[in-house]
């Protein structure tokens, strides 16, 4: 591949680029303690006994929601987040939980939240971050531990789940709000293995305890709710309207996994329509049971990982003892960081190029393959010469792996590519999942090609392509349990046979020219396509939705309507937003665009 005189490129150019890379906002800046001189604002009144707080920066994954010089603490109890909540409620503050920010919605803080706003974030990920096994199918999670050390610690006594996101470094709480889910539906013909769900995290819940407000005490106190009572269904997926301390999760038996990366597959031929052959999405979902596609932009060339259950090692897979095993994709090669930081920095041409980068960097990583850059143009060449090319081989290949659950089910570092997405899914018969796809990929494809076509290039990250069952009701096994109110896969009692879901993500470099309006024409088409006659669409909640030509979370119509609307039936979101409001009526738990969007 040739690079054409159109893209804006140059060999200065790539070398600025590692700068612009910093100056896009993928790093986390540190925090400032109390004395520091940037901490101008007067400290919270009153503060209880023994809370310290200090000032922090808040920046999401993204770098686009912002916020300069928050007051923060880290509870050291469930205990103290009482006391915090009173204190809140007297004074006239918010509280906010805060994890690892690995978000892109505005349910922690909206953008541009002054410094002097009367809001206090609770860092969860220093103290609340206690671990026990309860019994044989049910760990205790304090709700600030992370992914990566809940996994390790199941692991270590011979249970996992099913699925999961694929980040290590999200709070369980964090997961448990926006219900984090993995890829996985339950294989066909096959009876569920006990203690594993097939969709959120949330609703392997059994038993929660939540900060609320006692009317009878007129105060907070910690509260623990069984599965089966009536109000939990609004806890287990509340958007950060809620403070959960401490859950129970069902978990199961591990399984050892093995996963195969493919790149034989054109995305012509993967995302085709339904009946096309054995060789597309469903096809392999059939197969398998656990499928993702990383779609790049502007090529043909999709990166599938096809998970399967394999007690024993396959003679040709490489086992591996923990997860992460991409290091292509964790540590961002200098000649893709170079290259997106000059795109960053206003190249924006230059995306075509950079998708092709990335499929050739994810085919040498994965395969050792070289023919391809052998092949394509001098500067593809160049950008994959010298010491990043000896690390991508140094690194081994990783096409065929094997091993406990979660060394392959978590795969994603905080140091890969900061990109921002927008996020949906489809609700549909699993016979259908083929028709989605293909319905999906084809206005993708028209759409990029136009804005192509008009010298726009608003996609620069890919698509993102996952499914997953939905959260039934008998999946924590504890009867009269129901589904998440708030959860993107609570099933449709009027559309029982709705049986699976089809997430659908678009990544691109934040500030990328045009993506708002890109994303408000393919949100506007997914849904007309997938109106409720034969398949319905949901937002995810912690990604990019409601888009206007200006932004995310923007437009009135899908925030005061339509989201709701699509969460509505049964009277589902009513209920959770009374319950939320029961338990904390003075709205503690909560900021303005959750009053907008929660009402």
């Amino acid at each position: 591949m040739e690079h054409g005189p159109d893209t804006g490129l140059t060999r200065r150019g790539l070398m600025a680029g590692a700068a612009a890379l910093s100056m896009a906002g993928w790093l986390l800046n540190g925090t400032l303690g109390p004395e520091s001189a940037d901490a101008a604002v007067p400290l919270p009144p009153a503060l209880p006994a023994g809370v310290t707080p200090y000032r922090a920066e808040y920046r999401n994954w993204s770098g686009e929601i912002h916020a300069d010089q928050l007051w923060t603490c880290a509870p050291d109890s469930p205990e103290q987040v009482v006391l915090l909540a009173d204190w809140a409620r007297a004074n006239g503050w918010r509280l906010r939980a805060q994890g690892y920010r690995h978000t892109w919605a505005p349910l922690t803080v909206p953008a541009g939240t002054d410094a002097d706003a009367r809001v206090l974030l609770l860092d969860t990920t220093r103290h609340l971050t206690a671990l026990t096994l309860v019994d044989g199918s049910t760990v205790r999670a304090r709700t600030g531990a992370d992914m990566e050390a809940l996994l390790a610690f199941l692991a270590d006594r011979g249970l996992g789940l099913a699925a999961c996101p694929a980040p290590g470094e999200l709070t369980v709480g964090g997961v448990l709000a926006i219900g984090g889910h993995g890829t996985a539906v339950e294989p066909a013909g096959a009876a569920a293995l006990p203690g594993h769900g097939y969709g959120t995290v949330s609703n392997q819940v059994v038993r929660f305890t939540a900060v609320v407000l006692d009317p009878a005490l007129d105060r907070y106190v910690l509260r623990t709710f069984e599965r089966a009572e009536a109000d939990a269904a609004a806890f287990l997926v509340h958007l950060g309207r809620a403070f959960l301390t401490e859950v129970e999760l069902r978990v199961g038996q591990d399984q050892r996994l093995r996963c195969v990366s493919r790149l034989d597959i054109p995305a012509a031929e993967l995302l085709a329509p339904a009946g096309s052959g054995p060789r597309t999405l469903a096809g392999l979902l059939a197969g398998s049971g656990r499928v993702e596609v990383i779609w790049f932009a502007f090529t043909e060339q999709p990166w599938i990982k096809v998970w399967s259950a394999a007690p024993t090692r396959p003679a040709a897979a490489r086992e591996v003892r923990e997860p992460y095993n991409y290091p292509f994709s964790d540590r961002i090669p200098e000649p893709v960081a170079r290259l997106a930081g000059e795109i960053a920095a206003g190249a924006w041409g230059s995306a075509p190029l950079l998708g092709q980068l990335q499929y050739l960097v994810t085919k040498i990583g994965l395969t050792g393959d070289l023919t391809d850059l052998l092949l394509g143009g001098g500067l593809l060449r160049d950008l994959l010469s010298g010491d990043a090319l000896v690390h991508l081989l140094a690194d081994g290949l990783r096409s065929d792996l094997w091993g406990a659950s979660r060394t392959l089910l978590q795969y994603v570092r905080p140091s890969t590519l900061r990109v921002t997405a927008n996020g949906y899914v489809v609700l549909a018969r699993r016979a259908d999942v083929q028709w989605v796809a293909a319905e999906f990929a084809a206005f993708y494809r028209a759409l990029l090609a136009q804005y192509r076509d008009r010298g726009e290039f608003p996609v620069n990250g890919g698509v993102e392509i996952r499914v997953t069952g939905l959260d039934r009701a008998d999946g924590p096994g504890v009867p009269g349990a129901r589904p998440p109110l708030l959860s993107a896969l609570r099933p449709r009692a009027d559309r029982p046979e709705w049986d699976t879901a089809v997430w659908l993500d678009v990544l691109s470099l934040p500030g990328t020219p045009g993506l708002p309006r890109f994303c408000r024409e393919l949100e506007q088409f997914l849904l007309r396509t997938f109106d409720g006659t034969r398949a319905g669409l949901r937002v995810e909640w912690s990604k990019g939705w409601a888009y206007t030509e200006e932004g995310a979370w923007a437009d009135p119509d899908l925030l005061e309507r339509v989201v709701p609307a699509s969460l509505g039936e049964g009277g589902g979101w009513a209920e959770a937003v009374a319950v939320l409001d029961r338990h904390d009526p003075d709205r503690v738990f909560s900021n303005a665009f959750l009053d907008r969007l929660l009402r």
